[in-house]
């Protein structure tokens, strides 16, 4: 499945985050909450981080590509960023954050879309 650009939201960091709106697979994913407050490894899910193209793969017929250069790539304070240094904080992390939400958030308050009870995801390995 392709996901449109316009429905994700690329977030840089030391552990970087994917948002997703309207993903097909929303259900498939973990409630991202965890005894110790870390977002849960996602079992049986990886992410192909690159420039172009970002896949997210899951179990059976469960992923989506995201034209990612054409996405919107900001840091954890909301400024403008570029998909290679998202891609690069992705390879140093081993890996991406990624939620599944019903639509992208206008502010970015973590702990309320931790604690959404709505929010789906976890961290993806790089493959």
């Amino acid at each position: 499945m392709l996901l449109d650009a316009e429905k994700t939201l690329f977030v840089r960091g030391a552990t970087p985050v994917l948002l997703l709106a309207g993903a097909s697979f929303h259900d498939a994913l973990p409630v991202p909450a965890a005894s110790d407050g870390a977002v849960p490894v996602c079992e049986g899910w990886s992410i192909v981080p690159r420039l172009t193209l970002c896949v997210v793969d899951g179990p059976g017929d469960h992923g989506l590509v995201v034209p990612a250069l054409a996405a919107p790539v900001i840091d954890a304070q909301g400024a403008p960023g570029g998909m290679g240094d998202w891609c690069a904080d992705a390879e140093g992390a081993g890996g991406a954050v990624v939620l599944s939400l019903d639509r992208l958030p206008e502010t970015l308050d973590w702990s309320a879309l931790l604690s959404s009870g709505t929010t789906r995801g976890g961290f993806l390995p790089a493959l």
